[in-house]
């Protein structure tokens, strides 16, 4: 037999490599484009900077050799791992390779997942895992599950040290619904089903017949369980969602939030004066208001039909990034409830770990009332905003637009639970509840005792509104540092968080505070 050259070594490198790239074969990433998805590499490209892909164990193998799969290749063990740029800034991710094997997951498959996120850890980098897979690599057997417990092990290990990302673009089920579910945020493409349990199986226990998509389809995942929190209509735009997602976000708990260099107009809004309606029981969208305050009007609101009475998301205000929270009048006119208590304590939680001021505006007449609310918890939801908002260290800043009523008051970032900056505007009612039912109570045995209730009945409500629930109350208490006309709220915001980005805070000592769960 010969001996290969030098230049032999290179093509069967070469050869070796290009087989590689096309996993499963050309004719069944054929099949992947033709349900509207991308192939595993496809993804990459899409989402790293052009010329700084760094792939990690490449040439990687099962070793399994049970059920028929001695010797079967599988390229890269069905799973693409490496390092690359976005926008300048590296990255380590997994694109899971749904051509070989269905992008199941074996051992050395979740070896590779595993050793890219320590690679984040160790770096200081995001870590961006596409998932395609259907599920664990059966003929693995429990090889497979510890593979899995390694990975999801790993996303404890980085979670508040780098921010983790989940896509879901093709199937997600079984366990592996748990990895994703343990990242700090979950992209997930309208192609896509995320679902512990399969329609067969439903079927099989309960009898009940339900599509993938109810059951797992992204909006599903979105509005009805909270899972998700963004929907793209395909690949590429699961990957720009990303993008601009990391764009807000710094590389680790290290860092501060990115400040954006450049020139910002820091003056007047004049169309937050007319936001608010005369009517005080009128709705109102509040993204108007985050609008107005933002720059540029670019605010990406994250889980944007979950719980939509809360809204949260990422703006910048002169180049810094912040966390906002804001109350939704126009959504069961801005109550908290079970599911906005448990959306606003991760976002509020996610932005602390991470180094990002917390904006807050507040219009909310109080906690959802109701046998349900009470039965399914509130109290202790509720609690979260309250833990989350008193743990928080980073700059804090509340606007009080309209209604704050009650404990929903406080939960809302008062100044007692920890703001450094707390602005109302001058329609602002800051109380223990409604002047209607204030006055209902303060006043009963005079309005009972009226000629004309409804007369008496108006005249103590404005009575007890002017008494105590004007701004100027709370500003004589200082829950309020000033009474800004609404045109200045951007003015004053920016002021606020240049000065606080200096600020820091010290604890006392522990583990970990026992947040109610």
């Amino acid at each position: 037999m010969a001996t290969q050259t030098h230049l032999d070594r290179l093509t069967e490198l070469r050869d070796k490599k290009a087989e590689i790239r096309l996993g499963g074969g050309q004719d069944k990433i054929d099949k992947q484009h033709a349900g509207g998805k991308l192939s595993a590499r496809e993804r990459i490209d899409t989402l790293l900077d052009k010329n700084s892909f760094q792939e990690f164990s490449m040439f990687a193998q099962h070793r399994c050799t049970y059920f028929g799969m001695a010797g079967k290749p599988a390229p890269a063990d069905g799973v693409i791992t490496g390092v690359g740029k976005i926008d300048g800034r590296y990255v380590h991710f997994a694109s899971q390779d749904f051509t070989v094997f269905g992008g199941s997951a074996g051992e050395i498959h979740c070896d590779k997942v595993v050793e890219a996120m320590q690679n984040s850890l160790k770096t200081g980098t995001p870590f961006v895992f596409m998932n395609d897979s259907g599920g664990a690599r059966i003929q693995e057997g429990i090889d497979s599950l510890s593979g899995y417990a390694k990975v999801f092990y790993a996303n404890v290990e980085l979670s508040g040290v780098v921010p983790q990302i989940s896509l879901i673009m093709g199937p997600c089920a079984g366990g592996a619904a748990y990895s994703p579910a343990l990242t700090d945020f979950i992209i997930q493409t309208r192609q896509a089903q995320m679902f512990i349990t399969g329609p067969s199986v439903i079927k099989q226990v309960t009898g009940e017949v339900v599509t993938p998509e109810e059951l797992g389809g992204a909006e599903a995942q979105m509005h009805y369980s909270g899972v998700v929190h963004f929907v793209a209509d395909d690949d590429e735009h699961a990957v720009g969602i990303c993008k601009r997602l990391l764009s807000f976000l710094p590389n680790n708990n290290l860092e501060d939030a990115p400040l954006l260099p450049g020139e910002y107009s820091i003056g007047e809004v004049p169309g937050l004066n007319t936001v608010i309606p005369e009517d005080p029981r009128s709705p109102y969208d509040v993204r108007d208001v985050i609008k107005g305050v933002v720059d540029f009007a670019d605010f990406m609101e994250v889980q944007e039909t979950y719980a939509e009475n809360m809204v949260v998301g990422f703006g910048r205000v002169a180049g810094r990034s912040v966390g906002i929270i804001a109350n939704q009048p126009k959504v069961f006119a801005g109550v908290l409830d079970i599911n906005s208590s448990d959306k606003a304590a991760r976002f509020i939680r996610f932005c602390n770990a991470f180094n990002i001021p917390l904006l807050t505006f507040v219009d909310t007449p109080g906690f959802l009332p109701g046998v349900s609310q009470e039965q399914g918890g509130i109290i202790r939801h509720g609690a979260k905003v309250l833990f989350a908002y008193s743990a928080a260290t980073v700059p804090k800043v509340s606007v009080i637009l309209r209604k704050a009523y009650g404990g929903a008051y406080v939960a809302m970032c008062a100044r007692d639970l920890g703001a450094d900056r707390v602005f109302a505007w001058p329609t602002a009612e800051i109380a223990v509840m409604g002047a209607d039912g204030a006055a209902e109570i303060v006043f009963k045995r005079e309005i009972e005792a009226a000629e004309d209730r409804a007369e008496a009945r108006a005249k103590f409500t404005e009575t007890y509104r002017n008494t105590f629930s004007t701004p100027y109350v709370a500003g004589s208490r200082r829950m309020v540092d000033d009474i800004l006309e609404p045109s200045h709220t951007r003015i004053a915001v920016a002021q606020a968080l240049e000065v606080l980005s200096a600020k820091r805070e010290l604890r006392p000592a522990k583990k970990h505070g026992l947040m109610p769960m």
